[in-house]
């Protein structure tokens, strides 16, 4: 069972939430962290680091020697990664998408499969709970790629909780392909509605089931309760805006230990889901 935690924005609660739940859950559940760029569910669940390992992605290796400057594979690039310029043949491997449609179009054979690094995949155990995560090497553009490595420790014989990054753009996206369900958290703000609802349609034009949460929830306005009710999304839960809360956060402190009455409530959380999954 795949479970991505998601937001239209930074700062709704969306690592809070994929931390509790899977703290909840310590039974055969991993949290994957998908947030590359500012992995941070670390912070709290405090891992015993067990594994490290270098991720790399293909970029085109171009043999000059062998190249006629046909052109073929600047005609396929549509990031403008590989491009010919008269008699000279350059490389971006920063603008590659790892496509290979260079490495398929060349008649002369003279692209190979080189390697970029994207960063870090680690690993480790925290109080029976496996977390995997990935951390973007610095000054590397694209995130989805790493995302992908990241994604390849899902394992579906257990519950897998995935942090996506904030937003809806290209690394969203990687980290939502796949989900069973997905859980949008949000605030009840004129700004946590209109990024709820951009997100609200992602997840529907990947055609994935999926319910909201709103953090703070008697901090804004009733706005965020309207729309749902609109859009027939369902209300998983509603955390309360409270002092204490905060406060532990701030401490790097997991709710659920805080204030073990929560524990309940993520474990409700959970059996609703898997209702709504099966």
């Amino acid at each position: 069972m795949i479970i991505t935690i998601a937001s239209g924005k930074g700062g709704t609660g969306k690592t809070t939430v994929a931390t509790n739940l899977a703290a909840s859950l310590t039974d055969s559940v991993q949290l994957i962290d998908c947030d590359v760029e500012e992995p941070n569910a670390h912070i709290f669940l405090k891992p015993e680091i067990d594994e490290r390992k270098k991720a790399f992605t293909m970029i085109p290796n171009v043999d000059l020697s062998l190249c006629t400057y046909c052109g073929k594979c600047d005609d396929i690039c549509q990031f403008s990664a590989i491009s010919q310029f008269g008699e000279a043949l350059l490389t971006f491997p920063e603008m590659c998408h790892s496509c290979e449609g260079c490495m398929m179009v060349c008649p002369e054979n003279a692209i190979s499969k080189g390697r970029r690094e994207l960063g870090e995949v680690i690993s480790g155990n925290a109080n029976g709970i496996r977390l995997t995560y990935g951390s973007l090497r610095v000054g590397e553009a694209m995130s989805p790629p790493l995302i992908e490595k990241v994604k390849e420790s899902i394992d579906d014989s257990i519950i897998n909780i995935l942090d996506a990054p904030p937003g809806t753009s290209c690394p969203v996206i990687a980290a939502l392909r796949g989900s069973d369900f997905v859980v949008l958290v949000t605030e009840p703000t004129p700004f946590g509605l209109n990024d709820l609802k951009l997100t609200v349609e992602a997840v529907r034009l990947l055609n994935l089931p999926f319910g909201i949460i709103i953090n703070r929830c008697d901090a804004g306005n009733q706005e965020t309760d309207a729309y749902a009710k609109q859009e027939h999304i369902p209300v998983l839960m509603k955390i309360p805006d409270k002092r204490e809360i905060a406060v532990n956060y701030s401490k790097g402190e997991l709710m659920v230990h805080a204030f073990p009455e929560m524990k309940k409530e993520f474990k409700a959380l959970y059996s609703d889901i898997n209702k709504r999954i099966h």
